[in-house]
């Protein structure tokens, strides 16, 4: 009667399987987020509105590199980009995929992209909390071999007062922040199968694409980087350009004594596959400041920063061999620097043959 009916429901048992062991579900990118986004309800903004914006772009770019091939979008078009390379249809698609989702979620306040050469401004009534920085397709050159290329991507809440209504314009301070600033960045990588790994301040964790969904499923929870490692990732055509404590660096990982095994190099010529391999091995990555670029090749706010963050969230460390990178303030969109990234105690060794360290003293 009235009595069964107010009855509380028993305990739902999880689903088992003929083993009878209990069957986990999936967890979504976007599940994942919604629980962050409650465990931490006092922050303005929608965080998980800007990461499904990055997602879906995300999806677009994985099924355009799959299908590069296919409807000719690793033609070049002609021009150069800020960074004064050559660019790509892809190179193209991919940017303005970025810029499209980003500015209609209605969640940024600025964006910096590697592919642009100014600052990305929503429209005022777009305008929200988040500044994000990014790099749509990191690697492209490789596209044609198939390489593995990816999307590096670096989130910040802006410094200014967006006002009563939440919809102020943002300034260029708002992007200008050191790496340390960072609420959350990543990278999707987009090879054999496409992954999203997400760095938060609180862990390290990798999605796959569920193509027969469409979503990203965790798949590497709360990932951590080995101390140390036993690779080094460098490239050797550079040499004749190195500084003097750059091959001293290099010979130590090469060398065998009693102390140390010679490390193996492996060098994939994309920072995203680079980094991804030296977040699941260890070891070290590194594109160091040369007699060519004194100031390093690769871009602070596109690359260096984000990176560095998932690295140090992930339990190692990123440095440019005399500062952590994610003490390094930029001062201009593409600013350029040195990096070397992962295992901490492999970078230690890096900052002592690059002056950080001197008789292990900084």
């Amino acid at each position: 009667g009235i009595e069964a009916l107010a009855r509380p429901l028993p305990a739902m048992n999880p689903s088992l399987n003929q083993e009878g062991e209990a069957i986990s579900h999936p967890v979504t990118l976007t599940t994942f987020v919604l629980k962050h986004e409650i465990q931490n309800p006092e922050k303005k903004g929608d965080f998980c509105s800007l990461l499904s914006a990055i997602q879906t772009a995300c999806k677009i770019i994985s099924r355009a590199v799959h299908r590069a091939g296919v409807d000719d979008l690793g033609a070049m078009v002609g021009d150069v980009n800020e960074c004064g390379e050559a660019v790509k249809r892809l190179d193209v698609l991919s940017n303005e995929t970025m810029i499209h989702f980003l500015v209609s979620s209605g969640q940024l306040c600025l964006g910096a992209s590697e592919e642009s050469p100014e600052i990305i401004v929503p429209p005022r009534e777009l305008t929200g909390e988040f500044c994000v920085t990014f790099d749509p397709l990191d690697g492209s050159s490789n596209i044609d071999a198939g390489v593995n290329v990816g999307t590096i991507f670096g989130i910040y809440r802006r410094i200014s007062d967006s006002g009563p209504e939440g919809n102020e314009p943002g300034e260029l301070s708002d992007i200008l922040q050191a790496p340390k600033n960072l609420i959350a960045s990543g990278y999707t990588m987009y090879g054999a199968s496409t992954m999203l790994v997400l760095a938060t301040r609180d862990s390290v964790n990798g999605f796959t694409l569920d193509t027969g969904i469409g979503e990203f499923i965790l798949t590497h929870p709360s990932m951590s980087i080995p101390q140390r490692g036993k690779i080094y990732s460098i490239n050797e055509g550079n040499s004749e350009q190195w500084h003097e404590r750059t091959r001293q660096y290099v010979d130590f990982c090469k060398s065998n004594t009693e102390t140390h095994k010679a490390y193996s190099l492996r060098y994939i010529g994309t920072m995203v596959g680079d980094v991804h391999r030296t977040l699941c091995y260890g070891g070290v990555f590194m594109y160091p400041s040369d007699q060519r670029a004194e100031n390093g090749k690769l871009r602070l706010l596109y690359e260096c920063g984000p990176m560095g963050f998932v690295c140090e969230r992930a339990g190692g460390r990123a440095s440019t061999g005399k500062t952590d990178i994610l003490d390094v303030v930029p001062q201009s969109l593409h600013q350029r620097c040195a990096i070397f990234l992962g295992s901490k105690l492999d970078i230690d060794d890096a900052d002592t043959f690059h002056g950080r360290y001197v008789d292990g003293v900084e």
